[in-house]
Order: structure tokens, then C-alpha cells, then sequence
């Protein structure tokens, strides 16, 4: 649906930085007096890395058990990364390995996007269906324990390691919830997680709901496919969509692009820009509008994050839709994954993507049109008494339509039944539903007055 290329852009080969430095490390006496191979040095900072080099040779001969190079060298690299920001990271093979699995939709563990905020592992989001959402984990989560263990202080990836395990094994997690006074514990059984990306439901005649749990390689092929069964479903196009993001953590910036183009039928979708030329890329839109302008309702929260926040500012700057909910995440970065040698990879941040009015979300994240703070609806109980209606005065006069309008009933009924449980536990889906059955009839109304 739109231009394609993974941001993997070469800026610089780890492998080959670490190759020419240690031989720098090595060597440092001598292109001293080799005048030649100073100049080649000269934009090297030659006295960190004499500091580096000694600090390296201390911990061999003096610390008090033996570690061995390559896991020194391996610690210094996650260092030098994790300095960066939350989102840079050293991958070791099988972590690469993790990592590539997860952006096809099926990978092992708990169900949960993690970060790092004041040294503890904050939740991003839970994953829909997964061990840790059906435990009752919740976006902005702060994880303190792990089977007892402290993770203040802890790298990302050690955190990470403990999570993961064998499918059928549990671990406890110790969180610190927003509200709440004392840690709360939940003991979570891993399992493979199978992540569907795209979940999809009619509402109402009309109307559809339609769910992107995360951003994978896949996504928009998945999402078109649900559309079109839903307007196949409804037996005629649909007349609005909600789009829900919610607790949406991110995944392939191309997906979210792809996304987007599903809806908007020309311009710029988003654009990424950093330090170097190669890191400037905007994805455009062709043309073609999947639902044909039928109006709609992007729900997001504080858990929708990275490609989420591409797909809600992209429809809010196009006015395209309407976001509704709650300010998103804020993650507005791109990270670049450069595969190493050795199997592992690289991931550093290289870039900040734009909206296409030239919004950076970094640390400000999308501000919905229509905030709406979370709130839970209940079934009203009247006791067994309904509202009286006209048809119950004995005596009314008939309906001479009333044949025609108890079948129109019938089926709405029907289609309400199949729903019911979500809208009323849902009062956010409830209220875009209410949205969107407005803008179809001011949309029916301008078309009219023409």
C-alpha cells in the first residue's frame, strides 16, 4: 500500500568500531611516536580509551573472581548503550533471535512491552490475551520484584532474561501500582505467546469495531482483510469504524504506515529525521480510501505508544478521524537494529519520527480531540420494573407500520445481544459508537442539503 523500507540503515558497524579500537587499546604507546597512525587516531578520544584500557586490565588481574574478555567486553558494549536512552541496546544472539520472532506475532514469555524508568521496569503495555493481561497487569505498572529479586538497578535486559523461562513455569512479579498503598503480587505462568494482531467485530448495522493489539509485519494485510469481511458481514459499506489503539505498544514502523495509508487516500503519513542524510525518510500516501470516507473514532491511552502514536497523529492531522481518549505514551523515536557479526545485533535510537503537520511526540506523546478519563458502566437495576412505554396503555392506536417495524426490531436486537457484554463494560467503545452514529447523520444531512 505504500512505499516500503525497513529504517535499517547502516550509520556504523559495531563490530568494526570494537575491532579498530581494541587494536587502538593495544597499541596506544607506540602510535604515540608513529606520527602516520596518529593522524588516523586524531578523532579518537584517545585518553578515555587509555582510561578504558586500564580499567579493563585492573578488573582481569585484581577483581575477585577471574571474567573473562569476552564478557567484559559484552558488559562495556551494554554500558555504552543503555547510557544512551531506554530504547538503545546491546542484543546478544539469542536476545536478536527473540527480538525477530516477536515482529512476526509468536514468541515465548509473559505478554508484556517493557521500559525502564528511575532504575525499576515500568509497563508499557500488556499484550491482549496474553498470561500477563489475563493476570489484570496494567500499562504503567512498576515492577520492583522478580521472584523476590530487586530490579531497581537492574539493566533491561537482565529483567528481561528473568522473565523469560520455560512455557509452564510461573514467576512472581512485585508491582507498584498508581493508587494503590501497598505492592501488589501476581504469580504469572509463562507461556508461547501467540500475539493476532488485528481483532475485528460489527457492532452494530453500520458500525465497526476493530482492534490492532500491535504493529507487526503483517498488520495492514490483516487489517484489510478484517474490514472487508466486516463489510461482507454488513451486506453493505459500513457507515463509521472505531479503530482502537489502546494499550497498543508499537512494533514495525512500515506496519504503521501501511495503516495509515489504508485510510488516507494522499500526502505524508510520517517522516523520520536525525543527524545523518541516510536517517531522513518519509512514507506517502497512494491513493484510495479503504472505507470511502465513512467517518471515524481512534481510541487510544496511556499505553499506546511508537506506531500507535504514527497511526493516531497521522489521522489527526489529516482529519481523518477523530481520537478519542486519553493522552498517548510519548515514545516519538526510531530505533536502527545493525546485525552483528557474531549473531547479535545492535539496536540505537537514530532517528525521531515526525507527524505529517511536523509533530514530534517524543516525551509530549498525541493529545486526543475528545479526552475521556476511565470509567466503568453498570447494568442499571430497576428491580424488575421497565419504563412504561405508549405500546403498554391499553387502548393505543396502532402502529400502521407495525409489521415492518417489529422485523427492523427483531434484527437490531439480535445484533445488540452479540455485543452487549463489551459495550456495557466498555464505556470508552460506547461512547465512539455514540460519536460515530452522530457523524453519520451530519454526513447524510450535509450530502441532503446539497
Amino acid at each position: 500500500m505504500v512505499q516500503t523500507r525497513l529504517i535499517f540503515a547502516t550509520i556504523i558497524t559495531l563490530s568494526g568500531v570494537l575491532g579498530s579500537s581494541l587494536i587502538n587499546l593495544s597499541f596506544a604507546e607506540s602510535a604515540q611516536n608513529d606520527k602516520n597512525e596518529a593522524e588516523k587516531q586524531q578523532s579518537l578520544p584517545l585518553e578515555q580509551l587509555r582510561n578504558f584500557s586500564d580499567i579493563f586490565a585492573r578488573i582481569k588481574s585484581d577483581y575477585v573472581e577471574q571474567v573473562g574478555d569476552k564478557e567484559l567486553l559484552e558488559n562495556a558494549i551494554r554500558g555504552m548503550l543503555s547510557g544512551l536512552d531506554p530504547h538503545s541496546t546491546y542484543l546478544d544472539p539469542e536476545e536478536y533471535k527473540e527480538l525477530r520472532i516477536g515482529t512476526t506475532g509468536q514468541f515465548g514469555g509473559l505478554g508484556i512491552q517493557v521500559g525502564m524508568e528511575g532504575g525499576v521496569v515500568k509497563v508499557i503495555s500488556p499484550i491482549d490475551d496474553t498470561p500477563a493481561f489475563k493476570a489484570g497487569i496494567k500499562a504503567g505498572d512498576l515492577i520492583i520484584r522478580l521472584d523476590g529479586k530487586l530490579v531497581k538497578d537492574m539493566t533491561l535486559n537482565d529483567a528481561v532474561k528473568l522473565m523469560r523461562g520455560k512455557p509452564g513455569t510461573s514467576i512472581e512479579l512485585s508491582i507498584f501500582r498508581k493508587g494503590e498503598d501497598d505492592a501488589l503480587k501476581f504469580k504469572i505462568k509463562r507461556a508461547i505467546i501467540k500475539v493476532k494482531s488485528v481483532k475485528s467485530n460489527l457492532l452494530e448495522p453500520g458500525f465497526a469495531y476493530v482492534r490492532v493489539s500491535t504493529f507487526q509485519s503483517k498488520t495492514s494485510q490483516h487489517l484489510e482483510d478484517a474490514i472487508n469481511k466486516l463489510v461482507e458481514k454488513n451486506k453493505a459499506p459500513l457507515n463509521g469504524l472505531i479503530l482502537d489503539l489502546r494499550n497498543n505498544p508499537g512494533g514495525v514502523l512500515n506496519a504503521a504506515a501501511e495503516v495509515s495509508d489504508l485510510f488516507i487516500e494522499k500526502g505524508k503519513l510520517v517522516y523520520t529525521k536525525g543527524r545523518i542524510k541516510d536517517s531522513y525518510f518519509e512514507f506517502n500516501a497512494r491513493a484510495g480510501d479503504i472505507l470511502n470516507k465513512a467517518p471515524m473514532v481512534v481510541l487510544i491511552n496511556g499505553g499506546s505508544a511508537s506506531a500507535s502514536e504514527i497511526v493516531a497523529g497521522a489521522l489527526q492531522d489529516h482529519k481523518r478521524a477523530v481520537v478519542m481518549g486519553e493522552k498517548s505514551f510519548g515514545k516519538g523515536s526510531v530505533q536502527t537494529i545493525q546485525e552483528l557479526r557474531n549473531g547479535g545485533a545492535v539496536k540505537f535510537t537514530t532517528a525521531r519520527y515526525f507527524t505529517p503537520n511536523g509533530r514530534s511526540i517524543q516525551a509530549e506523546g498525541i493529545e486526543p480531540d475528545i479526552i475521556l478519563e476511565n470509567m466503568k458502566m453498570t447494568e442499571q437495576h430497576r428491580n424488575g420494573l421497565r419504563q412504561l412505554k405508549e405500546s403498554d396503555l391499553s387502548g393505543h392506536i396502532s402502529n400502521p407500520n407495525g409489521k415492518k417495524a417489529a422485523k427492523n426490531a427483531k434484527k437490531t436486537k439480535k445484533v445488540e445481544n452479540e455485543v452487549l457484554k463489551k459495550l456495557h463494560s466498555d464505556y470508552k467503545i460506547h461512547e465512539a459508537l455514540n460519536l460515530l452514529k452522530g457523524m453519520h447523520i451530519l454526513s447524510l444531512n450535509k450530502a441532503g442539503s446539497k
